[in-house]
């Protein structure tokens, strides 16, 4: 319940603000709660539900993200128009409360944690994660300005990142060690990947292609239905031989998927092969992500789901930040971004992923993957 109170009083701060400063309290507020809520529902995944259906919990998951992308825009534009925009963040408790309420009893049966303090180590893994995350917040601040400016910021905000993040992860994490390691790494390389991608995709086809804002955002609609397909797909096809294989053929899709996007930059070919490659993005995101949060289950003992989970969402957190950061300063270091940046920036995201496809293989453990402990 302390998780829900967080992210209900962030939207309450953020609902109620007579000023930006304090909106963006809320919304730090709301960010933490929701954090919390995140890792707790692995943690419940992993607790509640027998391994066979993990996968259909995970892709379910992905069900409840593409739902309210799809229609949330559009009822926030209504409550703007005819409310105000601040029922936008007060409405939000009036479902959240009573759904928690109804799950409530079910979440007693799995008992209480033995855990009454916190662990060794704790302290200073808050600290690094603050580091973490001031890091990210001046690499965005950098990425906005020009010059030397621009350069200071970004590397001091590098450094920072490669200073904390490590010691948020796994070990091994840099060296892509077998196991979870990868496993957190392949998860910030996809999450890297397509974000990336997508914040460049409606400004190049508006700019470049003629698409109006509303045509160039159904694109990436496109891209969420194929997501949440590729989730519902692979919680009800046979679980592969190797663990590696939906991990793989989610990334070889996301690679192949962004370079065709990127080929969308030459007039000559039509949109809609912008549209094919960002739905098999899509798919692959689909089909890379639940298989990648039943690989962390498995592979945590009972005492390690809820800080392995919390790396697995870090780590998808800090890459997507990262590599968001970066595109910004890309297309803004000139005047105006063109083809050649589009297709540079689209270029790199499908270089990280395949990335990602190449490595694949290293999430199985001694030629299965197994839980650890």
């Amino acid at each position: 319940m302390a998780r829900v109170t967080w992210f209900v009083v962030g939207l309450l701060i953020a609902g109620t603000a007579p000023v930006m400063s304090v909106l963006v309290v809320g919304r730090v507020v709301q960010g933490f709660g929701s954090g919390l809520l995140s890792v707790a529902l692995y943690v419940i995944v992993g607790q509640a539900y027998p391994p066979e259906l993990h996968r259909r919990i995970f892709a379910a998951f992905a069900a409840a993200w593409v739902v309210p992308s799809l229609v949330g825009p559009a009822v926030a534009g209504l409550i703007v128009e005819y409310l105000d925009w601040r029922w936008v963040f007060l409405a939000v408790p009036a479902v959240a409360v009573p759904a928690v309420l109804l799950i409530h009893p079910g979440l007693r049966s799995l008992g209480r944690s033995a855990v009454t303090r916190l662990p060794a180590g704790a302290a200073g893994r808050i600290g690094w994660a603050c580091g973490a995350a001031v890091s990210a917040a001046l690499l965005h601040i950098g990425g906005q300005q020009r010059g030397v400016p621009a350069l200071t910021l970004i590397a001091l905000a590098m450094v920072g990142l490669l200073v904390c993040a490590p010691r948020l992860l796994p070990a091994g994490f840099l060296r892509a060690a077998r196991g979870l390691p990868t496993v957190v790494g392949l998860r910030g390389l996809a999450s890297a990947a397509f974000v990336g991608a997508e914040v460049v995709i409606p400004l190049m086809l508006s700019r470049e292609r003629g698409l109006s804002p509303t045509a160039a955002g159904l694109v990436l609609t496109v891209g969420a239905l194929a997501w949440s397909a590729g989730s519902w797909l692979q919680g009800r096809i046979p679980v592969p031989a190797s663990r590696a294989s939906l991990p793989r053929a989610g990334l070889s899709c996301i690679t192949v998927g962004t370079a065709t996007v990127a080929l969308a930059v030459w007039p000559e070919l039509p949109v809609a092969v912008a549209v094919l490659g960002w739905a098999a993005a899509g798919l692959g995101m689909g089909l890379l992500y639940p298989s990648l949060s039943v690989l962390t289950l498995e592979l945590s003992a009972p005492g390690e789901q809820g800080r392995n989970s919390s790396s697995l969402q870090l780590g998808d957190s800090l890459f997507a930040a990262t590599v968001l950061a970066l595109t910004g300063a890309v297309l803004a270091a000139g005047s105006a971004p063109g083809p050649a940046s589009y297709a540079a920036t689209l270029a790199v995201t499908a270089g990280l992923a395949l990335l990602g496809a190449l490595l694949a293989g290293r999430v199985v453990v001694g030629g299965t993957a197994r839980p650890a402990g």
